[in-house]
Formats: C-alpha cells, structure tokens, sequence
C-alpha cells in the first residue's frame, strides 16, 4: 500500500490555519481532491457557500487552471472569514467574504457551486438552481452513503438528498468518497 498523495500547498496552509482558529470542522480529504479536480475543468466564477477557515476553498484553488477563473466564498462568522482570508491575502483569484451566502447570489451565475448540505440546506434547489449557468456543476458535501430508496439518514427521509436526486433542472449523482461519506455532484441542464 503506498502513502496518500501530498496535499496541494494551500491546503496545507489552509489546515494550519484551521488548527490555529481552533476549527476542527472541515471539507475531507477526499472532497477535497474531487473539487480540486472539478475546478480544473471550469473557468468563470466559482463560489462556495460556508467557508469555514477556508479548506474547501484552498482545495477549490488548488485545482484552478484557467486563467480566467475565480473563487467567491462567503462565511458568516467573521472570526473563520478573517481566518480564511489570511491564506488569499496574495491570491487574486480568491476573495473571501465575512458575509451570509445569500450574498452572492448577485455575482453569478457560477461555473461551480460548493455547498456544505448543512449549510444553506434550508433553502432547497430552488434558491440555488439560477446561481448556476448551464452546465455548471453544484456539489454538496457530508451526506452518509445510502442505498435504500427513498434515502434514509438518521431514520427520516433525506429530503434534501431527494430533492437534488430528482430535480428536472439537474442530473446528479450521489457518489461514495470514503466507506462513511459520500458527496451528490449535479450539473444543471
């Protein structure tokens, strides 16, 4: 068995960030390397929603190879937003808000859209669906593998893991990143 890949610089800098602020809550490895790869393929604006101190966010970067590319993430909480930013401080292609989501709704549409399904759950499909152009990518992190269906978490229907599933304006897959976690990627029609 050999030794995972190295992580990309800012992320590294974007976990001693994160152990700095104390925050323990953060995008996995292996979300990370699927948005990373997923950035590659896109140009335009990318935002994510709920930055935290800004993993996701450096994994999203990492992955960036077009020059016209860039990333938006907005954190509510002011300390983690500030926390966050000090890994862009030199990056032009990043800003980092102190702000609600809702915030950005104004700056896209976006090429790809990172949620954390904990995040802006509450607003469902509809209040993310035009914040993507078409063919732009949504992925939504920290869902528990299922393959029942409808889909179960915690013995409750997960209504938002159905609702993405089922959506007309999206085709999305639910895909396994480890034993425990999987990530739904949709890509608007």
């Amino acid at each position: 068995m050999s030794a995972p890949p190295e992580l990309p610089d800012v992320v590294h800098r974007a976990f001693d960030v994160s152990r700095r602020a104390g925050y323990v809550s953060f995008c996995r490895n292996e979300t990370g390397r699927l948005l990373a790869m997923l950035a590659a393929t896109r140009g335009g604006t990318m935002a994510e929603f709920g930055t935290g101190c800004g993993v996701g966010t450096a994994w999203l970067r990492s992955g960036v190879r077009n020059d016209d590319a860039r990333i938006l993430t907005a954190e509510l909480d002011p300390k983690l937003a500030s926390a966050a930013a000090e890994i862009f401080t030199d990056d032009p292609l990043v800003d980092v808000l102190a702000a609600d989501w809702a915030t950005l709704t104004d700056k896209g549409p976006f090429s790809l859209l990172f949620l954390d399904s904990g995040q802006p759950s509450e607003v469902g499909v509809d209040a993310i669906a035009d914040l993507v152009e078409p063919g732009g990518i949504v992925v939504l992190d920290d869902f528990v593998p299922c393959e029942m269906w409808p889909p179960i978490t915690g013995g409750r229907v997960d209504t938002l893991r159905e609702e993405w599933l089922t959506d007309e304006r999206f085709t999305t897959v639910e895909v396994m990143v480890a034993s425990d976690a999987s990530t739904l990627i949709a890509t608007r029609r």
